[in-house]
């Protein structure tokens, strides 16, 4: 990924965070198919190995679970929040008129091998894991034993499961950081107008406004 200096984010935990933030990251995989990519949920365990392993399941009617079986290694990109910059918010564009159009975004990059597994209690782990993840925040969390034990029995017997040991992973937040800071003002003031509150606090954050 083209990474400029001033948009670089090194620091796995902020990756990390990016990831549990945004799970649905996009699969993609160059096997004997040509390329595959779909959106999938996915679970982060920073213990797992040096830079994290990532977790999902597929259905075992995808085809790309037999490609991630036969390739050395896999790509997964999680998006964070996006949004289009106007010129119009920059103070610059009073002052010269020298500004274009951009767009604002955080997204993290991960590669690694990917490793297909049937295991029955793998796979019900992590359904059981992904569904606390996003249940435990509502008033009354669904669980996956709330359904009926053949039911669920069924469901497991179609899915498989890959599990991605992070090999190398890359972030970018690309945030208005390396504009001069009257024209950071005047992005955060647009997008706080805009009701878009996860740009507006990135931009805050990492252009020293918070």
């Amino acid at each position: 990924m083209y990474r400029p200096p001033a948009f670089r984010e090194d620091r796995v935990e902020a990756q990390h965070g990016l990831i549990r933030a945004f799970p649905l990251g996009l699969l993609v995989t160059a096997g004997p198919a040509g390329l595959l990519a779909n959106p999938v949920p996915f679970l982060v365990d920073p213990a797992a190995s040096e830079h994290g392993t990532l977790r999902c399941h597929l259905a075992r009617a995808n085809p790309q679970w037999r490609e991630l079986a036969e390739v050395a290694e896999c790509l997964v990109v999680f998006q964070g929040p996006q949004d289009y910059v106007t010129p119009s918010w920059y103070a610059t564009k009073q002052e010269t008129g020298k500004v274009v159009p951009t767009w604002n975004y955080a997204t993290v990059h991960a590669w690694g091998r990917p490793q297909v597994i049937e295991d029955e209690a793998w796979l019900r782990q992590q359904i059981h894991d992904l569904t606390r993840l996003r249940e435990a925040s509502r008033p009354v969390p669904w669980a996956v034993d709330d359904a009926p034990p053949d039911f669920v029995a069924g469901q497991v017997r179609g899915i498989v499961g890959v599990e991605i040991p992070i090999s190398r992973i890359e972030g970018k937040w690309k945030v208005s950081q390396n504009r001069p800071e009257p024209d950071r003002v005047g992005v955060l003031a647009g997008y706080r107008e805009g009701g878009q509150d996860a740009m507006a606090a990135l931009v805050a954050e990492r252009g020293g406004l918070a």
